[in-house]
């Protein structure tokens, strides 16, 4: 019997109906983590291989999407310190990332997330898009309550900044 023809386990049907329900919900904030939809889905993907790895256990806590949602900011703060250098195409692409929608204030806002140093958009978006309050996303980031307040008061300071100039460019 190959392992396709193997029947599954209880555990690992119940990992796969996880993943169906977390994939929708975390890739949305994996997209707002890294500002590109590709890197979002390897970011996801490798996150949600950490999760497997500890299923078994995992699977008895009461909210394994925080676990999930730890996994993708981790990963993704490693991902960060490792390319700290910016990357220069020969080319600039002649089409918009997939995904990228017509919105031009989504484009916008978009843009200005990815203008911001990656601790103050991890805290920007658990805070504000998934909606954690400070403690759980000081939780999450493994850093203090104060931390989290002064990096969202830096973060959103920056976005007002950016914001601003971008609408009052596009209105003149």
């Amino acid at each position: 019997m190959t392992d396709q023809q193997r029947p599954l386990s209880a555990a690992d049907r119940s990992y796969v109906a996880f993943v169906e329900v977390a994939w929708e919900r975390h890739i949305r904030l994996a997209m707002l983590l890294c500002g590109d939809r590709w890197r979002a889905e390897e970011l996801l993907q490798d996150s949600l291989v950490r999760v497997y790895e500890r299923w078994r256990r995992l699977s008895r806590l009461d909210d394994p999407h925080a676990y999930l949602r730890r996994a993708l900011v981790n990963n993704h703060t490693s991902i960060w310190r490792r390319r700290r250098r910016e990357s220069l195409v020969a080319d600039v692409p002649d089409r918009a990332a997939p995904g990228g929608g017509s919105d031009p204030d989504a484009d916008v806002l978009r843009r200005a997330l990815l203008a911001l140093p990656a601790k103050q958009r991890a805290v920007v978006v658990l805070r504000h898009y998934e909606d954690l309050s400070e403690r759980e996303v000081a939780q999450v980031l493994g850093c203090s309550l104060g931390t989290v307040k002064s990096q969202n008061a830096r973060a959103l300071g920056a976005l007002r900044h950016l914001l601003n100039r971008s609408f009052d460019s596009v209105s003149r």
